[in-house]
């Protein structure tokens, strides 16, 4: 058996019940919280990018497009380019001040890291 298909069945028990099907886990997005109850960090960060400083936005809960939608408007309202990835919005260049600004005009609570 391949190892990558040996991977997708790992943690698989046999069953002798013909009429089970395997289900792979579903993943749940938990729905998007409020402005007002949202947590979010931001940071300088500039490590493993060549020393270019990037603002960090972590903390943010809720469905991707959300985030997505959160990180668009902060790139728009910047002026500069960015990315969403894996819950966190990253924007290109130091803007942690202008950030915290836009985002607790928006009604989301900061926590400024290092700065």
């Amino acid at each position: 058996m391949a190892k990558q298909k040996k991977q997708q069945f790992d943690g698989i028990v046999y069953s002798t019940d013909q009429n089970y099907s395997y289900r792979e886990e579903e993943s749940f997005e938990t729905d998007t919280l409020p402005a007002a109850k949202q947590q979010l960090r931001v940071q300088l960060d500039k490590k493993q990018r060549a020393g270019k400083a990037v603002t960090l936005i972590t903390g943010f809960v809720g469905k991707e497009e959300d985030l997505s939608a959160l990180g668009k408007q902060l790139k728009q309202r910047c002026g500069v380019g960015g990315a969403t990835k894996e819950g966190q919005i990253m924007i290109q260049g130091d803007f942690r001040k202008k950030i915290v600004e836009i985002l607790t005009t928006e009604g989301y609570k900061i926590k400024l890291i290092g700065g």
